[in-house]
C-alpha cells in the first residue's frame, strides 16, 4: 500500500513538474491603430526578413504619426512613408523580394510597396493592405506579400471610402499608431474564430 501511495505521489509531482515547466507559445502581431479602428496582422513565417523588419520598425514607433497616405476602393489602403528617397534608394530602407506560391494577394493580404526596380526590393519603409475582395492576383511574384490582416478588416473598407484627392490622399489624415502585441493560438481564436496561419 505503501508503494501505491508513493509511486502516485511520484507521479503526481512528476505531472506538477512537467505543467510548469510547459510554456504558452505566442506570435508576435501587428497592430495598427488609426482614428476608424484597429486593425490586427498575422506575419508570416515564410517572408522572415519582411517579418523581421515590420516587427523592428513597429517597435522603433518608425510608423507612428505616419498615415494611410494612398487609399483606393476595390484596391488598396497603402500606408507608412511616402514615395520618398529614403523609401526607395537609401539601402537601409530596402529588403530583397521574398515570393512564395502559397502567399497571394488575397483580400486582406498585406504586401511591402516598392518603385520599378528591376530587382523588386521592397521599401520596407512602406505596407498596403489588398481592399479588392476579388483579390489583386496580378500582383503575385510582383510584390512581397508578408502577412494578413486577421481582424479589422471592416476598418480597411472604411478606410478607403474616406474623402480623398486626386492623388487618393485622404482628405482627413488616417494617422498610423503601429505596435506588436503577443497573443496565444487560443486568444487568436477567440479573436478570429477562423484563424488559421495560412
Amino acid at each position: 500500500m505503501n508503494f501505491k501511495i508513493a509511486n502516485f505521489f511520484y507521479l503526481f509531482i512528476s505531472l506538477v513538474f512537467i505543467f510548469s515547466c510547459t510554456k504558452t507559445v505566442t506570435y508576435d502581431i501587428g497592430e495598427i491603430k488609426t482614428p476608424k479602428g484597429d486593425i490586427l496582422i498575422w506575419l508570416y513565417d515564410e517572408t522572415p526578413k519582411h517579418k523581421k523588419s515590420f516587427i523592428q520598425l513597429a517597435n522603433n514607433r518608425y510608423w507612428d504619426s505616419l498615415t494611410f497616405n494612398r487609399v483606393i476602393p476595390n484596391f488598396v489602403a497603402q500606408g507608412g512613408c511616402p514615395d520618398t528617397v529614403e523609401g526607395f534608394t537609401d539601402k537601409d530602407y530596402l529588403l530583397s523580394p521574398e515570393f512564395d506560391v502559397s502567399l497571394t494577394h488575397d483580400y486582406g493580404a498585406v504586401g511591402a510597396g516598392r518603385d520599378d526596380n528591376p530587382d523588386m526590393n521592397s521599401a520596407r519603409c512602406q505596407f498596403y493592405v489588398v481592399q479588392n475582395k476579388d483579390g489583386l492576383h496580378r500582383l503575385d511574384n510582383q510584390y512581397t506579400v508578408f502577412g494578413k490582416v486577421i481582424k479589422g478588416m471592416d476598418v480597411i473598407d472604411a478606410i478607403v471610402n474616406v474623402e480623398r484627392d486626386s492623388t487618393n490622399t485622404p482628405l482627413i489624415p488616417i494617422i498610423l499608431n503601429v505596435n506588436i502585441i503577443s497573443l496565444s493560438e487560443n486568444q487568436l481564436k477567440k479573436l478570429y474564430p477562423n484563424f488559421n496561419k495560412h
